[in-house]
């Protein structure tokens, strides 16, 4: 397998990096990006690139054997769907995508979100910004604006509200109850896990049989759910917590 031969960087972590740094593998078809966004991350004492990648079979290679924290990948490498962010997933689960686009569009945006990329920006990002954003994203939040929250928040509506059939509902837990609405109030699995006196091990557990029993794939998707059925009852600011949900 080829790895580009510019990067003097292409080796494997060494015991000597400084805790918390910044893992992060660029995956451009450009060369000049690379050279960029490298000198970009030069500058910064948490962040290292550790590899790069001119193709989507290189960048597969390379997360395979360079442990990362995150990728910044060429939106264009990863093809006319978003089919390879599942396949890039699942070499390394625990790795976060970011995606440089060329330009955004509603369907791809949503698509990509629903996948599990973490984050989308643009090819004339600032360089504080993209500093900015890898670190945010390396720190587990989600990188997205406002325009990508209201596609994200239509989609997620849409399919919310064609999910099930109300009269068909299946039946939830008090416990399975007391999540979900926690779950519709933003909190965390550690902070559910605190309020119901038990752990997050058994709350995630929990969450992953509430998706089976609903049909849902997700937090947001599951309190829309809920709300658009009138699963929860009570005073609940849809727009805020959709807001909230999305940015977690």
């Amino acid at each position: 397998m080829d790895f580009l031969e510019d990067n003097p960087e292409v080796e494997p972590v060494d015991g000597t990096e400084k805790p918390g740094t910044v893992r992060i593998i660029l995956a451009d078809s450009q060369a000049i990006y690379r050279v960029g966004i490298r000198k970009i991350f030069a500058l910064e004492d948490d962040i290292r690139v550790v590899a790069q990648a001119d193709s989507l079979e290189n960048l597969k290679a390379a997360i395979e054997r360079f442990p990362s924290d995150v990728v910044l990948v060429e939106g264009a490498l990863l093809g006319p769907t978003a089919g390879a962010v599942n396949e890039l997933i699942k070499v390394a689960p625990k790795v976060k995508l970011i995606v440089q686009a060329a330009a955004a569009n509603e369907s791809g945006t949503v698509e990509l979100y629903r996948r599990g990329v973490r984050g989308i920006i643009s090819r004339s990002i600032s360089p504080d910004l993209l500093v900015r954003c890898v670190r945010r994203i390396a720190a587990g939040e989600t990188w997205i604006d406002n325009q990508s929250v209201n596609w994200v928040i239509e989609a997620y509506r849409a399919q919310a509200a064609s999910l099930v059939n109300p009269k068909t509902q299946p039946r939830l837990s008090p416990k399975e109850m007391a999540i979900i609405t926690c779950i519709t109030q933003g909190k965390r699995n550690k902070e559910i896990a605190f309020q119901l006196g038990t752990t997050e091990q058994v709350i995630k557990n929990y969450l992953r049989k509430i998706y089976d029993k609903l049909g849902v794939s997700d937090r947001l998707e599951l309190a829309l759910y809920c709300l658009h059925n009138k699963i929860i009852q009570g005073d609940v600011d849809e727009e805020m917590m959709e807001q909230k949900l999305v940015r977690r």
